[in-house]
Order: structure tokens, then sequence, then C-alpha cells
């Protein structure tokens, strides 16, 4: 089997390997592919990942090359994890949004939308190539905003599904507070991308999630950024991406003046690039847990062994909604449990959502719809409307200015700004 990985210069890579390396008997990978742009970072991530590979007594040849054709030539799966601009265009994201008072994230809001119009050409592009090369491959998209992206690879009829770390993430520390192990645990997740809530928390088969929030208020608290009062009158447990939604003002605040994330990121995978090109080093560094992307290795061997094997167990993944959550559009990507098939993700039922919830999914939903429209069709106007529809930004002005900046900023990414 070969998997090939696009981005595989990438910092998180060795996660993946990582993952890879356990799990042999489930995803026998017999050729893993790392492509990305950049040789440097190639040789150093290629060659602890043939490092870790051969410590764990995996099989697998690790091949790395800047040949996207090459790469994806017979895959079973692609993995998509690009960063288009790298941490500084990043940078950009989460710092430009603030001289308007809004908050700068690189993945919603302003941010958000500049990624996708960098990301989602890129991304059709790559699909592409797998569709002429390799036909039957699924395509597992951990690009962000994964939701976004989603849609644009689906929309264009590729064999695709979203993954996010943020579920697999919460159901771990649930089972940590529970103290069973994570196969026992199941989640009433439901939203969108970056924008969910846990409102169930099964325990073979019985809801025990008002039990920890009435046991484990400040532990909820601490996953989620969110006062525990909150959670408890909530009844559920949102992502910390709520954060942003429900304390914009606060958040603005506490960014001003601070690094960017991007910074903070950049730093570090300097050294951890460092420490890759020892060649000593034969596992993940335990650096790398600074990075983000807490057990996404175990999500992406789940999903891939599954849609690979037809297991029809439930993962948490992005998936049309296909009348799921009913006041959305079927084309909407969502992001619920879903029984893995060999044929594709099928989302489970999910009880109604309380009005709370329902007009915000159905705003970013909205606001989705229009962003993916700017990336596909350009425009400063198309950028200006998805903004206006955006709860972080809303305000005609604000709309308006931060379209014509963000843009600029990334006019060499985009061809039709040019």
């Amino acid at each position: 089997m070969k998997l090939t990985v696009i981005g595989g210069g990438s910092t998180y890579t060795p996660e993946l390997v990582d993952g890879l390396a356990r799990a042999h008997a489930a995803l026998p990978v017999s050729e893993l592919v790392l492509a990305d742009p950049d040789a440097r970072r190639l040789e150093l991530v290629g060659g602890l990942a043939a490092r870790m590979l051969a410590r764990a007594g995996h099989p697998a040849r690790v091949v790395t090359t800047g040949d996207l054709d090459a790469a994806v030539t017979d895959a079973t799966i692609v993995l998509l994890q690009l960063r288009v601009g790298g941490q500084a265009a990043r940078h950009v994201d989460e710092t430009l949004p603030l001289a308007c008072g809004c908050v700068g994230q690189e993945t919603t809001g302003a941010g958000g939308l500049a990624k996708a119009l960098r990301t989602v050409p890129v991304v059709l592009d790559i699909a592409g190539r797998v569709a002429a090369r390799a036909p039957h491959a699924w395509i597992i998209d951990f690009t962000n905003p994964v939701g976004i992206v989603t849609r644009a690879l689906l929309d264009a009829g590729h064999r695709a599904v979203g993954l996010c770390n943020v579920a697999i993430g919460f159901q771990r520390r649930a089972a940590a507070l529970l103290d069973v192990p994570p196969a026992r645990v199941g989640l009433g997740h439901a939203g969108l991308n970056h924008l969910t809530w846990v409102r169930s928390v099964q325990l073979d088969g019985h809801d025990v999630l008002p039990d920890l929030l009435d046991r484990h208020p400040g532990d909820l608290a601490a996953i989620s950024g969110l006062p525990a009062p909150f959670l408890q009158a909530l009844g559920a447990v949102p992502s910390y991406y709520l954060r942003y939604f429900y304390e914009h003002d606060r958040v603005v605040g506490e960014q001003r003046g601070a690094p960017s994330r991007a910074e903070e990121v950049a730093a570090l995978e300097r050294d951890l690039l460092e420490a890759y090109a020892d060649p000593a080093l034969d596992t993940r560094p335990a650096r790398l847990g600074e990075r983000g992307g807490a057990f996404y290795s175990e999500a992406a061997v789940q999903l891939a062994a599954s849609l690979i094997g037809g297991r029809g167990d439930v993962q948490v993944v992005n998936v049309r909604n296909h009348r799921t959550l009913p006041f959305l559009d079927d084309r909407a990507v969502i992001e619920v449990p879903a029984r893995i098939t060999g044929s594709g993700p099928v989302p489970l039922p999910v009880p109604p959502l309380e009005p709370l919830l329902t007009g915000l999914v159905a705003h970013v939903s909205a606001y989705e719809e229009l962003a993916l429209e700017a990336a596909l069709r350009g425009g400063v106007d198309r950028v200006a409307a998805a903004l206006l529809a955006h709860p972080l930004v809303g305000q005609l002005d604000t709309a308006e200015r931060l379209a014509r900046d963000l843009v600029a900023a990334n006019r060499a990414h985009l061809p039709w700004a040019a």
C-alpha cells in the first residue's frame, strides 16, 4: 500500500510516522511518500521518518520527492497537510485582522478566509492529479480550513474526507477523566469544523456528560477555555475554537501585543528541524507535542484503515450534511460522527441542535459557502461578502477594509489578484 503525504516536509510528519509505526497490522503501508517543494525539509523529515520506521521494525520504504505527479501515482491514500505561504502567511492571517479589532486566527474569521483563498486552488490542483493518476485513492484532508477545503474537494467530485484532531483529543481527555480505555468512550459531537460542541459522552452506551460536568468542571473548562459555570448551564462542552466567538473582545485584547502563534511555531520549527538533523534521533521528540495536533496520527491512521478495510466503525469526520442537520443545505460539510465504510463515511443521526447552537452553525455555514465562492472565483467584492457574513467580522466598513488588505497581503498567492 502506498500512502502519500502532501506537505510531507512538515514538522508534523514524525507524529504521523509514529502512528503508522504502531499500526502496521491495521494499515499495512509498504511505501510512504513524503512530497514537499522544500528539499531541505524533506531531507531532514524523511531521514527521521526512515529511522523511526526502522526502529519499529516497520518494512515500509520512505520516498521523498518534489514531484507531485510521481508522488500521487498509484497511491492508495493521499493525506493533505500543506500550508500555502508557510508561517509567514500565517503571521499575516493572525495579525492583520487585529488592526480592525477582529480576532486574528489562522482557521476562522478573516485569517481563516485568507488561508482558504490561498489553499483551495492548490488543493484542487493536487486532487486533479490524484484523480488522473490514482483514481481509486482516498484523499484525507487535514489542511485547514478543513470544512471549506473538504467541501471544495467534494463539490469537484473527489473521493475525500475531512479530518480534525479536536474530537479525538476530547475523547482521549474524557477517557482519562473517566479512567477507562478510549475505545469505551463515544462522543455526541456536532457542528462544523472548528465550530463544534460535545453534547453527550457515551460510556458503554450511557451518557455520562452530566456527571463529568458535575465532577470535573475545572478540567472541562481548561479543555474548552471557557468558564465552568457556562459549560454547566449549557450542558455541553464547546470546542476551544468557540472561545473566539463567545469571548471575542477578551481574546482580541489578549492577542494585541502578544507574539503571534505563527512566530512561536516558526521558532519551534527551527528547533525541531535541528533535532531532526541528528542521525542518532529515531523517535518522535518530546517537543513535537508543543507543535499542536495532539492525536493527529491516531485519527489519520484510524480513518485510513477504515476507508481501506471498510471496517464500519464510527469516527468523527467532516462529511456532507445529507439532511443530518436539517436547517443546513445538504451539500454543506459538517463535523459529526459517521460510520466509515469502504464507500466512504455515512453520517449518523444527530439529535436536534438547540437554538443557541443552530443560529451560529447556520451563520458560519453561510459564510463558508461564500468563502468557497471567493476562493474559486476571486474578486475583492466576493471576499468582502464572505467577511460580512462571518460573525467574527460582520460590519460593512470592516469587511471592505479587511478584504482590500487581505487581498493585497496575499497577492503573490492569488493569481486573480495579480
